[in-house]
């Protein structure tokens, strides 16, 4: 292999790696585990170290939610899941339901095309920016806060090669979404419904007037749940949605169960632009029949190879077919129900909590979906209140900085576990 390719020896595929960052040693590795038992007991051993929390406020973007057993069932049937990436050799309904599952998103989401889903939402949110960029021919990106720092890093990473990216946080003392100017040189405008601090701005509408008196996309990042209860993004002017379906039916673990979706109108020179799969109902040989299949294939990586638009890899299929059957499941009125149900507790949970002396929710006075921050006035930080939380069996929030801290509920959340994480802070924060 090296001679085909010219290479004197592996070194030299490490030659862009800076000296600096190589290990320049052996991995330390320990000796290796000779019988299943052995590999058992040491996985076991590893696992006794998590200390689950009885009650979690932990959300920032995989969220606890119900899971109906039938998702589960559905998707643990060997035809879906023993298939890589979701292809098996033969179709047994995979196409079907995939099919299913954009059809309920794209109802969901008032769009027309919805793609299969990609690895996460992080990558449904640079592919849908860089999607943009094709469409329009600019390479400026704009992208409106607050969102999760680590999105922006992988967003900046994933779409260096085409764009530059500005990052306008949102974290500075008076700015607000409604005074952006959008240049004639941005290809798009990003922002998130909620932003990662759970607010729903309501700016939004008039920030779609703005990018489309210039030319440019609104891309926005959404919540799916939150659907059933808030406007689609579609309703106020977005050109493309994307986020991650992750709420939808699909457990966490340990950071994971995540996949992307990315949706548009029915309009070519947006749909061109997908680099991932899309699957329609077509008609096949036979007269009067119709099967499920690709559209528009010759798009996509698989087709073209290095001439794709942009690399696509492993699907996350089957996560893509549980949200499918949580959405049949739940139907229009189930989403409705769970949307104000997590509203309503997301009110309470800000109200409650900032009654609380030496606790402040600084966006109490705005609509916030899930996610919430709290400020904490006293000689303890957020992260020193996590660990005592921690203590008396309670997961706090994500720590923004020493005062703030990102809380969650979801529908799984009372209003009596909001009570319960009062009292305790009332007891630990000073």
């Amino acid at each position: 292999m090296l001679a085909a390719i010219g290479a004197e020896s592996v070194e030299e595929f490490y030659a862009d790696i800076p000296d600096s960052i190589r290990l320049h040693r052996p991995l330390d590795l320990p000796a290796p585990l000779r019988s299943e038992a052995e590999l058992v007991r040491h996985m076991d051993d590893l696992l006794s170290r998590n200390i689950p929390a009885r009650l979690s406020f932990l959300g920032a973007g995989c969220y606890r939610h119900h899971i109906p057993a039938v998702v589960e069932e559905v998707a643990n049937r060997s035809e879906f899941l023993t298939a890589y990436a979701g292809e098996p050799y033969e179709d047994h309904g995979r196409f079907q339901a995939l099919w299913e599952y954009q059809s309920l998103m794209g109802e969901l989401l008032e769009m027309d095309v919805v793609n299969v889903p990609t690895y996460d939402g992080f990558q449904a949110a640079g592919t849908a920016l860089r999607m943009a960029g094709r469409a329009t021919g600019r390479r400026r990106l704009l992208l409106v806060g607050p969102i999760d720092p680590d999105k922006v890093s992988k967003i900046v990473d994933f779409v260096r090669p085409d764009h530059d990216v500005e990052v306008l946080d949102g974290t500075e003392d008076g700015w607000q979404t409604a005074d952006l100017v959008v240049g004639a040189d941005v290809a798009a405008v990003y922002i998130e419904a909620p932003n990662f601090h759970g607010v729903l701005d309501p700016a939004l509408p008039s920030l779609a007037e703005r990018a489309h008196a210039v030319g440019a996309l609104l891309v926005v990042g959404c919540n799916p749940i939150s659907l059933g209860a808030v406007a689609p993004p579609a309703a106020y002017g977005a050109d493309i949605v994307c986020g991650d379906i992750q709420p939808l039916g699909i457990r966490m673990s340990f950071g994971g169960g995540n996949a992307g979706f990315i949706a548009t109108r029915d309009e070519e020179r947006l749909v061109r632009e997908f680099p991932s799969r899309l699957f329609g109902v077509i008609p096949t040989v036979v007269e009067g029949e119709y099967g499920f299949g690709d559209v528009f294939y010759d798009r996509t990586s698989f087709a073209l190879r290095e001439e794709g638009k942009e690399w696509v890899g492993t699907a996350a299929a089957l996560n893509g077919i549980m949200a499918g059957v949580y959405l049949a499941l739940m139907g229009p009125q189930g989403m409705r129900e769970i949307g104000e149900t997590i509203l309503a507790l997301t009110r309470y949970a800000q109200e409650r909590l900032s009654e609380v002396p030496g606790v402040e929710a600084p966006n109490r006075d705005k609509v916030s979906f899930a996610d919430f921050v709290l400020r904490f006035t006293g000689e303890r930080t957020a992260a020193e209140i996590n660990t005592l939380l921690l203590e008396q069996g309670i997961q706090g929030g994500l720590a923004l900085s020493d005062t703030d801290a990102l809380y969650c509920v979801t529908e799984i959340h009372t209003r009596e576990d909001v009570d319960r994480l009062a009292a305790t802070l009332q007891e630990i924060v000073k």
